[in-house]
C-alpha cells in the first residue's frame, strides 16, 4: 500500500511534537529483563541530543552529572529530562545522578546506535557534496557507505574515499553495504524515482532534502529537511518582533506625552495610530 505524506504532514517532520510514540523494540534492559517501551517522538528527540551532550562529558573524564546539570547544557526541563531518561529505564541515584558512560551506552542502545547503521547519499551537486564530506556523521555512529548520482562528471570521483556510483546501481551497492538510512539530495523531479530505487533496496528510513512530498509504502520513515521553510520560520519570528518593538515604542512615546503620530496628546486630543503588521500591510486604530 501506498501512502503520500502530505505537505501538511512532511511539512512537520522536524517537529517531534506531530510524530506519534516510537516503540522501542524488545531486547535486553539494565536490569536483565527483556521488554518493550513505548517512548513519544518528542522524547527520542531530546534523548539523542542527551546522547550528544554525554558524549561530550565523557570526552571530558567527568564520571557522573545531575538531572539539573545535564538539563542545564541541553536546555530542558529537569523534570522533563528525568521523566525522558524514565522511558528507558533509567532513574538515576539520589545524591549522585546519572553515571555518564553507562547512560551514554544505554542511549545508544536505546537509539538503534549499538550496531552499524549504513548511510547512501543519493545526489552529490553543491548540497549533496557537503553533505558527502561531513565528517561528523561517521563520528556519530551514522557512516556513508554510497553515494550516488546521475551526472557523467560526478559518477567515478572519489568524495572521502567513497566512489560516486550511477544511480541505477542503488539496489546491488544498497544490499552489499547493508544499508539502512538513504538521504536524497537531488532536484524536486528527480526525488520520487530515487526514493522508489532505495525502498525498492530494502530501505526503511529516508532523510529527505528535496523539495518535494514523496510517497512511500506504510512501513517506510520520511524525515524532510526544508532549509526554506526554516528559514521563513524564522523570518516570522524577525517581523514578529519587529512589530512588537515597534508597538513598544509606541507604548513608551505615548506614556510620556506623546501619540503615535507624534503629535502632543491630552486627554481630549484624538487621532489614528498605524501599527505594521507581520504582511507588511498597516492597520489603523482609532483613539478619542
Amino acid at each position: 500500500m501506498i501512502r503520500s505524506a502530505g505537505p501538511d504532514e512532511q511539512s512537520t517532520r522536524n517537529s517531534p511534537e506531530e510524530h506519534p510514540p516510537v516503540t522501542v523494540p524488545p531486547q535486553a534492559d539494565s536490569d536483565g529483563g527483556a521488554g518493550s517501551r513505548t517512548i513519544p517522538e518528542a522524547s527520542v528527540a531530546r534523548l539523542a541530543l542527551y546522547l550528544r551532550m554525554l558524549g561530550e562529558l565523557a570526552e571530558q573524564g567527568t564520571e557522573t552529572v545531575s538531572s539539573d546539570e545535564l538539563a542545564a547544557v541541553t536546555g530542558v526541563n529537569p523534570a522533563k529530562l528525568r521523566k525522558d531518561l524514565s522511558y528507558i529505564g533509567s532513574y538515576g541515584i539520589r545524591g549522585v545522578g546519572y553515571e555518564v558512560r553507562a547512560l551514554l551506552h544505554q542511549l545508544e542502545r536505546v537509539l538503534g546506535l549499538n550496531h552499524r547503521q549504513a548511510v547512501a547519499l543519493v545526489g552529490v551537486g553543491n548540497l549533496g557534496h557537503a553533505l558527502a564530506g561531513y565528517n561528523g556523521f561517521g563520528g556519530r555512529g551514522f557512516p556513508v557507505a554510497a553515494l550516488f548520482d546521475v551526472d557523467p562528471d560526478l559518477v567515478g570521483i572519489h568524495i572521502n574515499g567513497i566512489v560516486v556510483e550511477h544511480v541505477s546501481a542503488i539496489p546491488e551497492v544498497c544490499a552489499a553495504q547493508g544499508v539502512t538510512i538513504g538521504m536524497i539530495a537531488t532536484p524536486g523531479p528527480a526525488a520520487q524515482g530515487v526514493c522508489d530505487l532505495l525502498v525498492g533496496s530494502g530501505v526503511r528510513c529516508i532523510l529527505n532534502f528535496a523539495p518535494v512530498v514523496l510517497q512511500v509504502p506504510d512501513e517506510v520513515e520520511v524525515r524532510k529537511v526544508d532549509l526554506a521553510v526554516e528559514l521563513q520560520v524564522l523570518a516570522f519570528h524577525v517581523a514578529r518582533r519587529h512589530v512588537a518593538g515597534h508597538a513598544s515604542a509606541s507604548n513608551g512615546s505615548a506614556a510620556n506625552g506623546t501619540g503615535g503620530n507624534g503629535r502632543t496628546r491630552n486627554g481630549h486630543a484624538s487621532g489614528v495610530r498605524t501599527f505594521p503588521l507581520v504582511d507588511g500591510t498597516t492597520t489603523s486604530e482609532g483613539r478619542a
